[in-house]
């Protein structure tokens, strides 16, 4: 059940950071932008000193949502190049 569950918050923060980054990536890459975007907002606050992805919950949301964001601008900067 817990996988079904990432998989929805992935869709959901994967889209709405390519909105916020004015990129459309389609279902299944808003998936694995969401779930590599909360990995990497997850290591990030803990680099801060703050915890990371703890569940299903809207702090969760913005960390991954935080790291979704700095993915697709880091992809964006290598496509340009």
């Amino acid at each position: 059940m817990e996988i079904i569950i990432w998989i929805i918050m992935g869709a959901v923060v994967g889209w709405v950071a390519s909105m916020i980054m004015g990129t459309s990536e389609g279902l299944l890459l808003d998936i694995v932008i969401g779930i590599v975007g909360a990995v990497i907002g997850g290591w990030l606050m803990g680099y801060f000193g703050y915890g990371g992805v703890s569940g299903f919950n809207l702090y969760s949301f913005i960390v991954a949502l935080l790291g979704a964001i700095i993915l697709l601008a880091i992809v964006k900067a290598i496509r340009r190049v």
